[in-house]
């Protein structure tokens, strides 16, 4: 019979003969390594499918340069393959040592129920499922909301234990190492919302509400909004990095064995941290978001800046950055909670400690949007 596989010279090469009526003789020649590539098993396939019927396959590796691993997998296959045609099956032909490695391999049958399936579940289960570890995770979050609380309660009545020194860390961490891309985003936003206000504004010859529309947005809503997302991103995951990294390494174990509460100890010194500076933080958003857009309005707009910032006045009261800085603290503790809960979440792997400050993250966001309708609505009625 030709060759069925004609592969270069010094490669795995595979050729099927017929030396008897019945019989099938598969060559094996070159290289059959690891790194080498193995003509495919459907070149046997079809000798045994071609008439007339085989009923007994054999080996001749005479001209076998070299084998590692990767012929004791290639040889498995064909014998399975064998197999299932029914087929005697002559080993003689192979190396002495890689018929020890099949014979080892061939040795102990396989367990049943050791090879992974995938079963795809019924909707209803995964619907089902899904239910129950929403609500565990409801569960979870609500008791390290109520032990956050108690721990800020003993903190009120003088008796929390943490290293004030390491609230004043996180005190800079929070806030002045934050300062510099607070102040280029801010700037941006402020920018931007002039430029795309004054396009609009230019069809009724209304320019000058540029600084209204700029004063009043950043005030009441953006300056609190992308300062607490940049912290989310920032702070927020840095908070669960660390503490998912103190999981891993057991320092949290160890703290609970010295009977220092994790809470008291890690938690509130970041609530803290984070609650203190987002309104300091929101009001110098606000601040260099104006001033963005007035950089908008006299240089693109040609408003006096005298004129922009009389506007801006006018616009402005109290009350809307009263409702600014509000919602930031009411974020910042958001992004705090979110940040703390996802770390002490954390599972003990490299890899957890990734997913936790990912989860920090995007569970910071959806908490921010939520609190931002809820308190728009409130403000709205009340205010």
């Amino acid at each position: 019979m030709p060759s069925l596989t004609d592969a270069p010279q010094g490669q795995a090469e595979l050729r099927c003969h017929r030396p008897a009526v019945d019989t099938l003789r598969v060559e094996l020649a070159g290289h059959w390594r690891l790194q080498d590539a193995f003509p495919p098993r459907t070149e046997v396939e079809r000798a045994l499918e071609a008439p007339p019927p085989v009923h007994r396959l054999t080996f001749d590796t005479t001209t076998l340069a070299g084998w590692d691993s990767g012929l004791v997998t290639y040889c498995l296959d064909l014998l399975s393959l064998a197999g299932q045609h029914e087929l005697v099956v002559d080993q003689a032909g192979l190396p002495e040592g890689l018929r020890r490695l099949v014979h080892l391999a061939t040795a102990v049958p396989e367990r049943q129920g050791a090879r992974r399936e995938v079963i795809r579940e019924p909707f209803l289960d995964r619907v089902g499922k899904g239910t129950l570890a929403l609500v565990a995770a409801g569960g979870d979050t609500l008791g390290f909301i109520g032990d956050a609380l108690l721990a800020l309660g003993r903190l009120l009545g003088g008796r929390a234990r943490f290293r004030p020194s390491e609230l004043l860390l996180l005190i800079q961490e929070c806030g002045a190492q934050a300062l510099p891309i607070v102040t280029l985003i801010s700037f941006l936003v402020g920018a931007i919302l002039a430029f795309i206000g004054a396009i609009q504004l230019a069809m009724f010859g209304a320019q000058i509400y540029v600084a209204n529309l700029v004063g009043m947005a950043m005030a009441l809503e953006m300056g609190a909004m992308m300062t607490t997302i940049i912290m989310a991103g920032r702070t927020g995951a840095a908070f669960a990095a660390q503490l998912g990294t103190m999981t891993v390494n057991e320092e949290i174990d160890a703290l609970t064995t010295l009977g220092l509460s994790p809470m008291e100890f890690l938690v509130v010194p970041r609530l803290l941290a984070l609650v203190t500076m987002m309104p300091l933080l929101t009001l110098y958003a606000d601040l260099l978001g104006i001033l963005g857009g007035g950089l908008i309005g006299v240089a693109v707009l040609q408003i006096s800046p005298t004129e922009y910032f009389q506007q801006t006045r006018a616009a402005l009261t109290l009350g809307a950055f009263a409702q600014g800085l509000i919602k930031g603290s009411v974020y910042g503790l958001l992004v705090a909670l979110a940040g703390c809960l996802r770390g002490m979440q954390c599972g003990r792997s490299a890899a957890a400690v990734g997913e936790a400050a990912t989860s920090a993250v995007v569970t910071s966001i959806v908490c921010i949007i939520l609190a931002s309708a809820v308190l728009t609505v409130i403000f709205f009625r009340v205010w």
